[in-house]
C-alpha cells in the first residue's frame, strides 16, 4: 500500500441507528442511513475472489463484478485500461474503473469525486513472520473496504434524489505494486500507478468540474481512527475541515480526531498535484501501534475479513452521507 512519513513517529437487514451527540448548531444530522451490513457484504464479496493481484484471474473477475455493481445502480461505467510498468519491470495490465453519475449539474465544479483503489498487495512484506513476506495479501481493508463504502454510497444515491450534487466514483488500479520492504530498491513513484496514469489522462472526467475529491483507503479496520493527513491539509485544508465537521455532526467525531497523522504517498497525491482537484485522503492511522502506524494488519496475511469492523465502515460511510446530503 503506501508509504508514510510520520509526523508523530440481497442485503442483511441493518440495525444502523446511532446516538448523535455534540452536533454543531449550524448543521443537523441527515436522515439517510448508511448500511454497514451492506458495505460489509460488498467487502466480503470482493475477498471471495481471492487476492486481486495485478494480471491474475481473481483481479479480472473482481473488475467485472465492480463494473456490474455500479452499472446496476444506474452509473455509466468507463474502463480506462493501460499497460503500466512496475518497479521490477513487470508489465501490469491496469484498469481504472470510472463510474459517472446519471445526475446532471449546472456549471463547473458541481460534482464530487470519491475514489479508492481496488487491487491487492502481491506481497505481505510487513508480516511479523518472514515466511509470509512473498505471500499475497487478501486486502479486505487495504483496498476492498474503500470500494465497499463507495458501492453502498452508489446504492443510496440511486434511491435518494434529494442530493444537490452529482457524485462520481473512481476505482484506481495498480496502487499497491510499490517496492516491497525486502527489496534493496527504493522508488516512491512505484506506488499509485493507476492514479498517476489517470491524472495525466483524466478523460472522460473533467477535473475542473469537481468541487473536490475524497480518497478512501483502509476504512474498515478494527480500532481505526482517521487523523488529518498532511498532503490533504496542504492542498485541501478547507475540505478536511468540512469532512471532520460532517463526522462530528453525524455522531462519529470520535473516529475522526482533529489531529494530524502524517504525510502519506497515496492515490490523492497525483489527484492534487497533477489533476489539480483538491483531494482529501481518509486513511486509518494508529499512532501507538508498534508494527505499523497503518495498523497491525497492514501488508500482512491478516488483512482479512476477520479484522473488518462494521462500526468503522459505518463511521466513514455515514460521514460521507452527511457530507453529500447535508443542506
Amino acid at each position: 500500500m503506501k508509504h508514510l512519513i510520520s509526523l508523530l513517529c440481497i442485503f442483511v437487514l441493518c440495525a444502523c441507528g446511532t446516538t448523535k451527540k455534540g452536533q454543531p448548531d449550524e448543521q443537523q444530522a441527515v436522515d439517510i442511513t448508511f448500511c454497514a451490513d451492506s458495505a460489509y457484504l460488498f467487502c466480503q464479496q470482493q475477498c471471495d475472489f481471492g487476492p486481486r493481484i495485478m494480471n491474475s484471474e481473481a483481479h479480472e473477475r473482481c473488475r467485472q463484478w465492480i463494473e456490474q455493481k455500479f452499472t446496476s445502480y444506474g452509473y455509466q461505467v468507463t474502463l480506462q485500461q493501460a499497460n503500466l510498468k512496475g518497479f521490477d519491470g513487470t508489465l501490469l495490465k491496469s484498469t481504472n474503473i470510472i463510474a459517472q453519475s446519471p445526475c446532471k449539474t449546472q456549471g463547473d465544479a458541481a460534482r464530487l469525486l470519491i475514489c479508492a483503489h481496488w487491487d491487492s498487495r502481491p506481497w505481505a512484506d510487513n508480516d511479523p513472520d518472514s515466511a509470509n513476506w512473498h505471500k499475497p495479501v487478501m486486502a479486505a481493508n487495504d483496498g476492498a473496504s474503500g470500494v465497499a463504502v463507495m458501492l453502498e454510497l452508489a446504492r443510496l444515491l440511486q434511491q435518494n434524489d434529494s442530493v444537490k450534487v452529482a457524485v462520481d466514483f473512481l476505482c484506481f488500479d495498480a496502487e499497491d505494486w510499490g517496492v516491497p520492504s525486502w527489496s534493496n530498491q527504493t522508488d516512491a513513484n512505484s506506488w499509485a500507478l493507476g492514479a498517476q496514469y489517470w491524472a495525466k489522462h483524466p478523460a472522460p472526467l473533467v477535473p475542473s468540474h469537481y468541487r473536490y475529491a475524497v480518497l478512501l483507503d483502509m476504512v474498515g479496520g478494527q480500532g481505526a481512527r482517521f487523523y488529518q493527513e498532511g498532503v490533504s491539509l496542504d492542498h485541501a485544508r478547507p475540505i478536511v475541515e468540512k469532512i471532520w465537521r460532517a463526522a462530528s455532526t453525524a455522531g462519529y467525531g470520535s473516529f475522526f480526531p482533529a489531529q494530524t497523522g502524517g504525510y502519506v504517498t497515496d492515490d490523492h497525491v497525483p489527484i492534487n498535484e497533477q489533476a489539480h482537484i483538491p483531494c482529501v485522503n481518509i486513511i486509518n492511522y494508529y499512532p501507538e501501534c508498534p508494527q505499523s502506524s497503518f495498523g497491525p494488519t497492514w501488508h500482512t496475511v491478516n488483512d482479512d475479513m476477520q479484522h473488518i469492523d462494521r462500526n468503522t465502515l459505518k463511521a466513514v460511510g455515514q460521514t460521507l452521507v452527511q457530507l453529500i446530503f447535508e443542506k
